[in-house]
């Protein structure tokens, strides 16, 4: 697919289909160096025999196995906790409740907090519930099947409280309060961008204002592999060794040393195969924390792997957010100003990371637009509902939700080309770097040329406004921030994490290269960017380099590791660098023992070459005589080893612009994605066939929020009515279409490598691509459609209302029809 492209931008191979990706990855393997080849990833042979290990695979049949006691309410007061039948008639081996709990655990420390937020910490141990699901209590027994018979003989009594479910609810005058000692269920409130008072003074004076309630449901993550962990404390040692399906070992020590009163040294993280996680595993979970107190309490080895009902109902869920949002326009169309009032759903506490998802929402409302005056107030509210926390594209998702809607609708009302309202708000690329109202500076990029590729590749899709089935066709461009973050940004905004990563390149005695990083794989491919990163720099076939991840004592410290779109931004650029380095080393052992200049020194294949006497030593040869300790300086140093920390000047900004064609079922009122054509701009690409894979799947799980998945409660009881996947539908392959996937690459000047993240891109713009698609068919519903996923009864009760549906067909039978079975 043919794209325009920035005057001497590096472009990527264009990868349609599979098998247009394997064909690039043949003719990619003739090219020069190993940065920008489409390789297969390196841990792909292993998996695919099945040699894969994961959480639930270890422990070799000499553990123990945990189960959770949980809330059955969303609200109420735990008056009785009795674990003696559990014990006497359930053959548990320990019971631990709120009353032991508190008297071995402290709570778990909090990161990113909201000016005025009263939460600090979150409560370990608790005698009051706030969602059905909160952990209450652990059991230990013999087996899994035993721990959760042991479990259900648990007495529990919970006087019940009223719960709230929903934002507007939570923020109603009388609303029930979770926390009755602030007065108020209101966590924080943070404003970005310019005064509210000057954006209503820009709205009143312009000529059109588009005002629209904007709401993303809340979402489960939906991994493969649900959350798990084998925890094994050994008492003459006084060490906790956990293996953990987490994106974040590091963080999980140090949250497991304040929870357990521990030192951090005493406690070892190392991560397993990982089935998956799109964020739901970024921080240390309250029954984590359990089930390692249950490991050093019976000095045994304890394990746990949350069941699928847990997975949706206590593992920590995504978006969950409404918007007041207004755009003010001039009469051509120009933007003039764009405000919005943010409300997002905490749930029961503020986690970890807590308000940063609808944080960066305001942050990011402006996207690839100019604009005079733009800002976002955020308050967040705590439900009766299960905590929200990080979700593959937090905050950028719903920004871009936000804004394309609002740009729809103003087209639409306007009687304005779509495509031309927002070619003529773009920010261009000869404006780069540019700042935007909330103080975000972009680094490079053609935002305009990006939006022409994408609509060009859509412009041949069906466009039907008459029959039983309308089709439409609609193009939404989005900005990614990645590389998060510089530490001097995350000091400045009050987020108690470090944004540096660090990487270290070991050259063994034998000539093999080790690699240490901060990131973790999790099916993103990380090891493989990684290790051609490093082999690129040393000038080494990748098969010399193996890549060591998720082990707190082996890896560098890292507080974000794989998460944010930063991995390879930072581990890769921190790796880079380490790799130039080394290869110097090299090159002067090397000519050492030559006789020669390193200037003079070629490395050919695994041979070095003295270019003027033509001698030659092996790489291995050179690598044994560097730990000999021969032939280097007197006051250099020995180990072939090369650490290098690396801290951003700034974020970076990936880019990109999504087509969606799609038909409208007049009838059942089920939209189908007939066609998909995303263009990205990532930078420099390492690996193109990583780069697609990671687009395509992302762009699956952006369609799952638009058409499919919702993690819903109950109005009334704030009971949760997906627990499990009859319930919570996730796309299927007649669900997604063949994805069209290219690229451009606008190098970053923020890392020696050019490189600008990927992974969260792809979520950002389907479920606004595919809304105004709908739009473009059905214009007579254009107006409703505000909040997401558009299932088939949702879209059909817009169209009954319009009077375009079939009067003859009940709302049971269509609903039914829209459904899968």
């Amino acid at each position: 697919m043919g794209t325009d492209r920035n005057p001497g931008a590096r472009t990527a191979p264009d990868t349609d289909t599979d098998a247009t990706a394997t064909a690039t990855a043949d003719t990619d393997a003739a090219r020069p160096g190993l940065i920008g080849r489409a390789l297969p990833r390196v841990h792909d042979a292993r998996m695919l025999r099945g040699h894969g290990r994961y959480a639930d695979d270890l422990g070799g049949g000499t553990a123990l196995h945990a189960a959770v006691v949980r809330s059955p309410v969303p609200h109420g007061r735990v008056t009785r906790f009795d674990g003696r039948a559990a014990r006497e008639e359930g053959g548990a081996t320990l019971v631990i409740g709120p009353d032991e709990i508190a008297r071995h655990a402290d709570p778990l420390p909090t990161v990113w907090r909201l000016p005025g937020q009263h939460q600090r910490d979150i409560e370990v141990a608790t005698r009051t519930v706030r969602y059905v699901g909160q952990p209450l209590g652990l059991v230990v027994a013999a087996s899994r099947a035993a721990a959760e018979d042991a479990a259900e003989r648990v007495e529990l009594s919970i006087d019940p409280l009223p719960p709230v479910v929903g934002v507007d609810a939570a923020l109603a005058p009388g609303a029930p309060l979770l926390y009755p000692e602030a007065g108020t269920n209101v966590a924080g409130e943070v404003r970005f961008g310019d005064p509210a008072e000057e954006i209503e003074r820009a709205m009143a004076a312009a000529p059109h204002v588009v005002t629209r309630e904007l709401a993303v449901q809340r979402v489960n993550a939906a991994s493969m592999e649900p959350r798990g962990l084998l925890a094994e404390w050994i008492p003459h040692t006084e060490r906790l060794t956990v293996w953990s399906s987490t994106q974040v070992p590091h963080p999980v020590r140090y949250g497991l040393a304040a929870a357990l009163r521990l030192r951090m040294d005493q406690i070892q993280v190392l991560v397993p195969d990982l089935g998956g996680a799109f964020g739901s595993k970024t921080t240390l979970y309250v029954d984590e924390a359990l089930v390692c107190l249950a490991a050093k309490l019976l000095g045994r080895r304890v394990a746990w792997t949350e069941d699928r009902t847990e997975a949706l109902t206590a593992t920590y869920q995504g978006r969950g957010q409404t918007a007041t949002a207004r755009l003010a326009l001039d009469l051509d169309g120009r933007f003039l100003a764009l405000g919005a009032w943010v409300r997002g759903d905490l749930g029961a506490f503020s986690t970890q990371g807590g308000s940063g998802p609808f944080q960066i929402t305001g942050q990011s409302l402006e996207g690839p637009y100019r604009l005079p005056l733009a800002g976002a107030t955020v308050t967040c509210v705590h439900t009766n509902a299960t905590p929200t926390g990080a979700y593959r594209g937090y905050g950028m998702q719903e920004s871009c939700w936000i804004r394309e809607r609002l740009i729809a609708e103003a087209a639409r009302e306007l009687g304005l080309d779509a495509d031309e309202l927002r070619l003529r708000n773009l920010i261009a690329a000869e404006e780069m770097p540019y700042t935007v109202r909330t103080h975000m500076t972009y680094d490079t990029g053609d935002y305009p040329a990006t939006y022409r590729a994408a609509a060009s590749a859509a412009a041949a899709a069906p466009r039907e406004r008459e029959g039983r089935v309308r089709r439409g066709v609609a193009t939404v461009p989005s900005v990614e921030i990645t590389g998060y973050g510089p530490t001097k940004l995350l000091e400045l905004t009050g987020l108690e994490a470090s944004g540096w990563e660090s990487g270290r390149i070991r050259v063994n005695q034998d000539g093999t290269v080790t690699v240490f990083a901060g990131a973790v794989s999790m099916g993103q491919g990380i090891e493989t960017t990684l290790a051609q990163i490093v082999a690129d720099r040393l000038g080494v076939p990748m098969d010399l380099v193996a890549v060591r991840l998720g082990d707190t004592e082996t890896t560098p410290h890292s507080e974000y590791s794989s998460q944010a779109s930063r991995s390879l931004v930072l581990s890769g650029s921190a790796l880079l660098r380490a790799g130039e380095r080394l290869r110097g080393r090299m090159d002067a052992l090397a000519a050492a023992f030559l006789e020669t200049t390193p200037e003079d020194v070629r490395l050919e294949g695994l041979t070095f070459r003295a270019a003027k006497t033509d001698r030659t030593a092996t790489w291995r040869e050179i690598a044994q005589r560097g730990w000999l300790g021969w032939g280097r300086p007197e006051h250099d140093r020995i180990q072939l080893e090369e650490t290098v920390d690396f801290d951003p000047p700034d974020v970076t900004f990936a880019h990109a612009a999504h087509a969606a064609a799609v038909a409208v079922d007049l009838d059942t009122g089920a939209v189908t994605v007939e066609g998909y054509w995303a263009v990205h701009d990532s930078g420099v690409l390492v690996n193109p066939l990583i780069a697609e894979g990671q687009t395509a799947g992302a762009v699956a799980q952006g369609l799952g929020l638009a058409l499919l998945e919702e993690a819903a409660y109950d109005p009334v009881t704030a009971r949760p009515l997906a627990t499990s996947f009859r319930e919570y539908v996730l796309p299927a392959p007649p669900d997604v279409p063949d994805i069209r996937v290219s690229h451009t690459e606008t190098p970053t000047p923020h890392n020696p490598g050019g490189f600008k993240g990927l992974g969260e891109g792809g979520t950002l713009p389907p479920a606004a691509a595919v809304a105004n698609a709908v739009a473009d068919a059905v214009p007579e519903i254009a107006a409703r459609l505000d909040r997401t996923p558009l299932t088939p009864y949702r879209v059909w009760t817009l169209l009954r209302d319009a009077g375009l549906a079939d009067a003859g067909l009940a709302d049971e039978g269509r609903q039914e029809a829209g459904e899968r079975s």
